[in-house]
């Protein structure tokens, strides 16, 4: 186990911070050894917090590297991380673009990288509002990718996050990713445990040894990221990674369940979390902070004689296939709602796309409502949730569809636009 020393200490606390804010007390309470910097709105702040710390020696120990782009960000981590410690970034948007290179050679090289996105829209035109389009365009990298919906969840995930990635069975990379200014700006209340507790629900930090698969230490020369023939084993590397991903449903599970004996605080079964579903006729699946004010709108709709329920999608990938299906054998009709966009693709949105693609060749399932709403963002009030959800009773009970259907989606909020 990597050395600990013994001033790195917090104790519980319920504080009032922002998200972003809840990012680094996140990656503070998992003892990093190696944070890369590099500012872009809305995560700046995520590493300034770092900053903060480290200069005031609240993580003694923790390398902290100030680089010129974000391409630099995760190449630096991607070299820390393969001697063999924990690491920890932040960025949004452009900044995850320019570092796209980068991310699949993290995945390639299987390491347990812990990256928080504040979510933004893409440019052009310049948005720097919530859009998850920015994570979502990275859904073939081979990275995990989760949804956070509160404060207090951007916390959470993050810890739950390094229990899963270091697993000796996963070996991956994940992105936690929260609505920009929505989350990353915006403050609540937020509990930091016991370092205590964290440390102990957390897998040691990696020895001097660094990872079991991959190091630096010349006494164990060893090769990587070399050119590989086709003839090689380029093919059955990627199809480790899948199993990988196939794997970390079960660890992440396992995860939130532990994760709540120790913390009490619970996240269904960490890939889904379920909302009122158990009598429900229709549903909706949403994801991100629209879904912390969804379960408002439902319990309002339900005050109104309507049986609906409502689905948080936490991970992205894996995809929760088999939660899907199950949830889809239960209701009649499902919304799926998108922040974010698939152009050209089923439905023009990547969480609908993926759930028409889980249902297609499975009978007795519900029928699917694409929407997508808030993009660069644009308020979505609870009113709006609240119709949406009557929407979906309606094309239920008498099949009648939302006027704003377009290519067999429904965009919710559009302007007048000539």
């Amino acid at each position: 186990m990597g050395e600990i020393s013994n001033d790195f200490i917090q104790n519980k606390e319920n504080i009032i911070i922002k998200g972003n804010v809840a990012a680094a007390y996140a990656a503070k309470s998992a003892r990093v050894q190696v944070i890369s910097a590099y500012p872009i709105t809305p995560q700046t702040t995520v590493v300034e917090k770092l900053s903060e710390f480290a200069d005031n020696g609240l993580m003694p120990g923790t390398q902290y590297i100030k680089v010129e782009s974000e391409h630099s960000v995760l190449a630096s981590i991607i070299g820390a991380s393969k001697a063999g410690v924990r690491t920890f970034t932040a960025t949004s948007g452009q900044g995850l673009f320019y570092m796209h290179e980068m991310v699949h050679w993290a995945a390639g090289t299987r390491l347990p990288i812990v990256m928080a996105i504040a979510s933004r829209g893409p440019a052009p035109p310049w948005n720097i509002w919530a859009d998850f389009t920015d994570v979502l365009s990275q859904r073939d990298t081979g990275w995990i990718t989760a949804f956070a919906s509160s404060h207090q969840e951007i916390y959470d995930e993050i810890l739950m996050a390094y229990k899963v990635c270091e697993d000796i069975d996963i070996l991956l990379p994940k992105f936690i990713a929260y609505g920009g200014f929505i989350l990353s700006h915006t403050s609540k209340p937020v509990i930091v445990e016991d370092q205590e507790k964290v440390d102990n629900y957390l897998p040691p930090l990696p020895s001097e040894e660094g990872w079991p698969h991959i190091w630096m230490d010349p006494k164990r020369p060893m090769m990587f990221g070399n050119l590989i023939m086709p003839s090689g084993f380029y093919q059955e590397f990627r199809l480790k990674i899948h199993e990988a991903h196939m794997k970390a449903k079960t660890k992440i599970t396992e995860a939130a369940k532990e994760f709540e004996k120790i913390f009490g605080r619970s996240y269904g079964n960490g890939l889904v979390q379920e909302y009122k579903m158990k009598d429900a006729t229709v549903a909706m699946i949403i994801y991100g902070d629209l879904a912390l004010q969804m379960e408002d709108a439902v319990d309002q709709v339900r005050e109104e004689g309507y049986k609906v329920g409502m689905v948080k999608l936490r991970h992205f990938r894996p995809f929760p296939t088999e939660d899907v299906i199950k949830i889809a054998k239960k209701v009649k009709l499902i919304g799926v709602v998108d922040r974010a966009t698939a152009f050209g693709s089923l439905t023009g949105g990547p969480v609908s796309c993926e759930v028409k693609s889980v249902l297609h060749d499975t009978e007795g399932t519900a029928s699917i409502l694409p929407i997508i709403n808030g993009l660069g963002g644009r308020e979505v009030t609870l009113e709006q949730q609240k119709e949406q959800l009557r929407t979906l009773v309606r094309l239920n009970e008498t099949g009648e569809a939302p006027k704003d259907m377009i290519y067999g989606t429904y965009w919710d909020g559009l302007l007048e636009v000539k």
